[in-house]
């Protein structure tokens, strides 16, 4: 039997499986080393382009509330351990673990193929989300600034959106989503999953700590753009006895709305959060599982529509009434306005003739 994995220090995953596309597997062995001795050197970040040809990202999934995204990033140097959109990596042939958190990809042409795809006669206006896989706002953004060239495009077109985050680097663009959100052409989502420091570094290590989210909480509102808080996941026996106090400090900083998802495990997660939780919660681990499969008829992870979010029985139950009192009690009920899709509009390019009257 393998040895408890060790942690690698500011990532989320414990381990490094080959991807499940990948022929030749590596497997774990005992080479010796203990937790005792020292690690060896950490591992370096590497980014690469994405040369995509599309950018607008379709879906027909019926519990999902939009049918196209934008996803300026392929994998998230935030590690949080639970993410979903880890198996994706597998696709490139590169691990869900490590690789997803260190191995990352970002589209330089994001802002000129929605330019091209917004611009194509009959096209027809419906919102986009922002970051429905990996975070529109990890670090890479502060520099390569992907998302804020596709913030500008859906401006400049009159495009309603939505965008999702747990990083505080929202705030920088306030100014576009608080003019959007005052002409009801964008929502934000801000994603709270506990008020613990201790926990939040070590399940979603390189992410805001909850603190600077609740701030951009409050930087959002005050700009004009109505935010959303999402309780998500909700981890039974680790992060699930915060819920109501997230949401009573969402409220405080001036979300609007809240939402929560269970926790999911498909493919590959499901190893990797058990590592995590062997190591960096090993009094609880078993508990943690046991309720999981207690709201997944007994298995880690179920993925029928409607179902793959929210868990089934006694305990899934328990958690909705929660949220649903919650949120009544701290004013979070409010219903979310529809996004104005009569707007959109394509801007004339230099040169039109319509600039003659100008």
């Amino acid at each position: 039997m393998s040895p408890p994995a060790a942690s690698v220090k500011g990532r989320g995953a414990r381990s490094n499986a080959t991807s499940r596309f990948v022929s030749a597997q590596r497997e774990d062995f005992d080479d010796g080393w203990t937790l005792d001795d020292p690690l060896p050197a950490q591992i370096h970040t590497v980014v690469l382009p994405d040369r995509a040809k599309t950018i607008i990202t379709r879906n027909t999934s019926p519990d999902i509330h939009f049918d196209r995204s934008i996803n300026p990033y392929r994998g998230c140097e935030h590690g949080c351990i639970y993410c979903f959109a880890r198996p994706n990596h597998a696709y490139l042939g590169l691990s869900p673990g490590l690789d997803f958190e260190s191995r990352l990809f970002f589209k330089p042409e994001a802002a000129r193929l929605l330019k091209a795809e917004l611009s194509r006669k009959g096209y027809e206006p419906r919102h986009i989300q922002i970051g429905a896989d990996t975070d529109p706002y990890q670090p890479l953004e502060r520099k390569l600034r992907v998302t804020r060239r596709v913030l500008e495009v859906l401006q400049a077109f009159n495009h309603p959106l939505t965008i999702i985050t747990k990083s505080n680097l929202i705030s920088r663009d306030a100014d576009i989503l608080g003019d959007m959100g005052k002409a009801g052409l964008a929502r934000a989502a801000v994603s709270i999953t506990t008020l613990d420091r201790k926990l939040a570094r070590s399940m979603e290590p390189r992410a805001a700590t909850p603190q600077r989210r609740l701030d951009a909480v409050r930087t959002l509102t005050s700009a004009g753009c109505p935010v959303t808080v999402m309780f998500a996941p909700v981890i039974p026996g680790l992060n699930d006895h915060e819920l109501e106090a997230v949401l009573e400090a969402s409220a405080q900083a001036g979300a609007t709305t809240a939402g929560y998802v269970m926790i999911r495990l498909p493919l590959e997660i499901t190893d990797l959060f058990q590592e995590w939780l062997k190591t960096d919660h090993p009094d609880r681990a078993e508990r943690v599982m046991s309720l999981i499969r207690q709201m997944r008829r007994g298995k880690t992870y179920t993925a029928d529509w409607g179902v793959r979010g929210r868990g089934e029985g006694p305990l899934a139950d328990l958690v909705a009434a929660r949220f649903r009192a919650a949120r009544k009690r701290y004013g979070l009920e409010r219903p979310k306005e529809t996004l104005n899709v009569a707007a959109f509009r394509v801007p004339p390019k230099a040169g039109d003739q319509m600039d003659l009257f100008g």
